[in-house]
Formats: C-alpha cells, structure tokens, sequence
C-alpha cells in the first residue's frame, strides 16, 4: 500500500511470534442411555446436555433407566463433565439398543455424541453405554460398539466396553469381534449396594472405569494407564477374579492377555488392564493411544491462527517453535519421553508451497506403562563366610 505522509509518531502492530500450545480436555465423558422419568425440557431425547461437575444436576435425570446409574458410577470416582445422550425406551431389549444405536443421518443415539461440540462446546474422549455394550444379539458383535467405533475416531475417543459378564471363555470370545486401539474391555461387572432394596446388585463396569479415567486425567495426567487403580464405591467384582501377582496362570493375568481389562482384589479393588484391542503392538497400551490423540489434536487446534497468512519464513519458524515449545513442556511434565518438529525440504517443494502446502514433520513417543517388572533374585552362599568373619570378630 502507498506510504501515508505522516509528520509524528506511528506504531505498527506486527502479529509474529510463538503462539502457546494449549492441551485439549481430555476427560469427557459421552454416555448414551435411557432415563424415562427426567425432565424432559432439561434432557430432551437424542441431545447432547452438558453437566458439569456438580453432581447434583444428574437428579433431573429422575431414578429409573441406565442414566442415572451411570452417573453416579462416575461421580463415584470424579466430578468430571459429562455429556449425556438420553434415548427413548423401546418396547423390548432390542428396540432400546436400536435407540442406543441411533442414525447417523437424524444424529440420534450414539450419534449425536458427534454434536457435541457445536451444542454444548466441548468434545467427549471417554465413550460409554452402560447397559448396552455387553450383549452379543445373535451371537454376532455388539452393535453400539460397532457403532462407536467410527465415532471414536472422528473424536479422537476411546471406548470403555463392558464384557458379558459371565465367565472369562465369554469375555475373551466378545474381545475377539474388535481389532481397534479405541476399544477397552473390562469384564466383570461390579457390585454395588443399593439403598433402595437393601442388598448388593450388579452394575456394568463401564461407568467407573470412564470415572477412573477422567480422575487419572486430573490427577495425574492423561499418559497415565487406568490400570491398578482403586475404583471407587464397589463393594467387590460382580464374580470373584483369581489374581497372583507373580501367576502367570492365574485369571486375571490370562484375561490380561487376551486384552480383557479385569476387577482384582489387592489392597482394595483394582481395575487391572493396560491393553485395548487394537492389533498393531505399537498400539497396544490404551494410554499411549489417548496420549497420542491428545497431542495431535492439541497442536491442530493451536494452529488454526496460522491458517490462511501468506507464506513467510517467520510464519513457518513460529510454527516450528510453538510446536517444538509444546512437547517440551509435555516431556518436562513425564507425557513423552521426547519429540521434536522440523521442516523437510524435500516435501517443501516450490509447487507445493505454491500450491497452499506446507509440511511441518514432528516425532513424539509417549512413555508405555511398566507392565512387567522382573526381579532377578539370586543365592549368594559367601554371606556364610560374613556371618562366621562377623561372630569371630565379636568374640
């Protein structure tokens, strides 16, 4: 633009620099089920409704349905925001799951977690349907978890499924219809006690292991595995679970195997488990891939301001910088190991960069949880020879 004559001061704002990488949240819950008694201008069907951690805003959701219990289960654990999902009781089993399962086109059941966003300004990570995830219909795969699959990956989510809640045969054979590192599974259920009837009744696992891991979220950090944590307000595993920290053969350890998340009993109940369902062992740990899913959509999210400048050396260093700055702190606070963010000249072509493009590379490796300690013990028989150097030395 053509110089302006001026006789005094002018200052120009000039717009480089660093922007600072903020983390996404991490622990949202989405839980999808049905409260035929809530109010229904407060929780009108197939909508995302936020609540926050005020564990009192759950009571509009009245006493009857799987919602209410979900929450609960997870206040249990944390007072985490939650997006609720409610959906119209069928007149069977099976119509309600249909419910559960929803249309992607009219963004009802465990669609309209995609809604989320835009509705109530926050993305759900933890995807749940107590009461819903656990049956195989026709001896086939679970359909709302099919369906939360697809989900999960636009969200960037992992899927916390309860087992059949049966024997260990069941919960290894249910696993088995899943090859996705979004998929979690913990089997058994847990016992509760209700204050209404007086006894210990079975609950689905699902909602407090979701709590668990939005606490560790808070807590701890989100690089942090859900596993071996004491999971609040159960007064035991809906079936008792052998466990022996040093038995390979001991159930628990053979569910663990089998990439089934288990209920044990030491110094407490623990949810024990570190492993989804995914099939690439580079992905095997579930909190790898939420550490993973966090840092990429963090650094997306941060850069939106970069988006449409025009191309300058300064626009790329900043980016550079504020992404190099970012998993710094990240590996100062124990999420990685390490990472670092470079420009590749061999995919910043002339044409591409004429073309809009630029390439900007970054490597990160999130540290995996110790899931195998070895002790390597040995006998040492010259300690014979101290003990007898020591007694003739006293006398």
């Amino acid at each position: 633009m053509p110089e302006q004559f001026l006789h005094g001061i002018e200052t120009t704002e000039v717009d480089d620099g660093l922007r600072p990488v903020q983390t996404v949240k991490s622990s949202v819950i989405g839980v999808v089920g049905t409260a035929p008694d809530a109010d229904a201008a407060k929780f009108p069907m197939n909508t995302p409704v936020l609540l926050t951690s005020n564990p009192r805003l759950a009571v509009d959701l009245g006493e009857t349905g799987t919602l209410q219990d979900a929450m609960d289960d997870i206040n249990d654990q944390a007072w985490a925001a939650t997006v609720v999902v409610r959906v119209e009781e069928g007149v069977d089993a099976d119509a309600t799951m249909s419910n559960i399962v929803g249309s992607s086109a009219a963004m009802s059941g465990v669609h309209a977690l995609v809604g989320a966003e835009s509705e109530v300004k926050v993305t759900p990570r933890i995807l749940i349907a107590p009461g819903f995830t656990s049956d195989r219909p026709g001896n086939a795969a679970n359909p709302v978890v099919s369906e939360l699959q697809g989900i999960a990956a636009r969200l960037r989510a992992v899927i916390i499924a309860d087992g059949p809640n049966t024997n260990m045969t069941d919960a290894i054979t249910y696993r088995e219809d899943w090859g996705s590192d979004r998929i979690y599974v913990v089997d058994p259920g847990v016992k509760v006690w209700d204050t209404v009837g007086n006894v210990n009744v079975n609950r689905p696992a699902s909602a407090r292991v979701a709590g668990l891991l939005a606490k560790m979220d808070a807590t701890k950090g989100f690089w942090w595995s859900p596993s071996n944590q004491v999971i609040n307000g159960i007064t035991g595993p809906a079936r008792p679970i052998g466990f022996g920290m040093s038995d390979a053969n001991c159930e628990a350890n053979l569910m663990n195997e089998k990439e089934v998340a288990t209920i044990i009993h030491k110094n407490g109940y623990r949810l024990w488990g570190n492993r989804s369902c995914g099939t690439d062992p580079k992905w095997a740990f579930l909190c790898v891939r939420r550490t993973v899913d966090m840092v990429y959509e963090s650094v997306e999210n941060a850069h939106q301001w970069a988006m449409d400048r025009p191309q300058s050396g300064n626009l790329i260093e900043d980016i550079q910088g504020g992404v190099n700055a970012y998993l710094r702190h990240l590996t100062a606070k124990g999420a990685l190991l390490g990472g670092k963010c470079w420009l590749d000249p061999s995919l910043n072509t002339p044409d591409q960069l004429m073309a809009g493009k630029l390439y900007m590379d970054y490597d990160l490796e999130p540290p995996a949880p110790m899931e195998h300690l070895v002790f390597r013990a040995h006998r040492e028989s010259g300690y014979y020879q101290e003990m007898i150097d020591q007694v003739l030395t006293v006398r």
